[in-house]
């Protein structure tokens, strides 16, 4: 991707670069066909609509902008707003005032000490700042354990009972080792319940497995099978470990698309919201990026379909792990200089606030 900003930079001159940013700076603000004779009108240059027009035609070559439909005028194509955001969007401060907004209805809502509350406030804001969809996807939070125990079913199953500090309850079933007494059971339950306790899933995982060793000169074989059986059982995904996700604003998605003809479009984006599919790889793409990633049209295959734009940026828990993502979805032609920055800030808004409730 880089690479191929770097070829259409050494490809056009100065010129081209001027006529191909007024060109999506018009389009993205009217959403709109851009002509040759209004384009000739805003340059500085003087050129003239014929001379424009031959700029326009090579940059049709090139893919960055098309004729839609039958229209006379060019809008940019994906790859065109792709190669303007990444080597031309100039992005500015958040206005004073969005700030001041954004930091008091978020910490407002942290006062009720309700984090989802909060979440959703933060995804109200953005979708009014943005006339787009407000979204806020979370990761479900590792269970922290207070208590362990395993009961038996019958001779060949038991079921292990995780109890959180929060309250919540997971039940899971395991497989017995043949043979399998009743003091065995109790040894194995026990030692989990020592190790696990006042940890995460993921932290009891590793704690067992760094005591892989010492489990074998304290556990008989009947039981160390078992403990084997609780560690894998510790490894499966939690029944309730689907994302949080929380969307304001539909409507304006829906106004957008009775403006374009383009229902079946958000639909289509509303029914992927709703499954909740690829939710968790948007987690991991904001984990690895750190910091705002845009997706334009099919750049990301859970809203490939509905063809959106989405400006995503994650944010953190106290231990800076990313936790979340929030951002804006809208049209192709959303105002990129201006709700990047938006997003950016009210993550960095949402992590502090995290931050201080830890």
């Amino acid at each position: 991707m880089e690479r191929m900003h770097e070829d259409f930079l050494s490809i056009l001159n100065s010129r081209s670069q001027d006529i191909f940013k007024k060109i999506v700076e018009r389009y993205l603000d009217t959403g709109m066909p851009v002509g040759s004779r209004d384009v000739s009108k805003m340059l500085e240059m003087g050129l003239s609509p014929a001379s424009v027009r031959n700029v326009m035609s090579d940059l049709e070559d090139l893919g960055l902008i098309a004729a839609p439909h039958t229209s006379a005028g060019r809008a940019p194509t994906q790859q065109g707003l792709r190669f303007f955001v990444d080597a031309m969007l100039e992005l500015g401060p958040v206005d004073e005032r969005e700030q001041s907004q954004i930091s008091r209805h978020i910490n407002e809502h942290a006062t009720n000490g309700q984090v989802e509350g909060v979440l959703a406030e933060a995804s109200q804001l953005l979708s009014g700042l943005s006339q787009g969809a407000g979204v806020v996807i979370a990761a479900k939070a590792d269970m922290v354990l207070r208590h362990l125990e395993f009961v038996r079913l019958d001779n060949t199953q038991a079921m292990a009972i995780l109890v959180g500090q929060d309250g919540q309850v997971e039940n899971r079933l395991l497989n017995l080792p043949p043979g399998l007494t009743a003091s065995a059971l109790q040894q194995a339950s026990n030692y989990l319940s020592h190790y696990v306790v006042g940890r995460t899933l993921a932290e009891a995982r590793r704690a067992l497995a760094d005591r892989r060793a010492e489990q074998r000169a304290e556990l008989d074989e009947l039981a160390q099978k078992l403990v084997d059986a609780g560690i894998a059982t510790l490894s499966e995904p939690s029944a309730s470990g689907a994302p949080t996700v929380i969307v304001r604003g539909r409507a304006n998605l829906l106004n957008e698309a009775m403006a374009s003809d383009d229902l079946t479009r958000v639909r289509q984006l509303f029914d992927e919201l709703e499954s909740k599919d690829g939710l968790l790889d948007l987690l991991g793409d904001a984990d690895a990026a750190q910091g705002v990633r845009i997706f334009i049209g099919s750049e990301n295959k859970l809203f490939s379909l509905s063809g959106s734009s989405v400006i995503l940026s994650p944010y953190k828990d106290s231990n800076e792990k990313v936790v979340g993502v929030l951002g804006v979805i809208g049209p192709t032609r959303i105002n990129y200089a201006r709700i990047v920055p938006v997003v950016d800030y009210t993550a960095h808004v949402i992590s502090a606030m995290m931050a201080r409730k830890a």
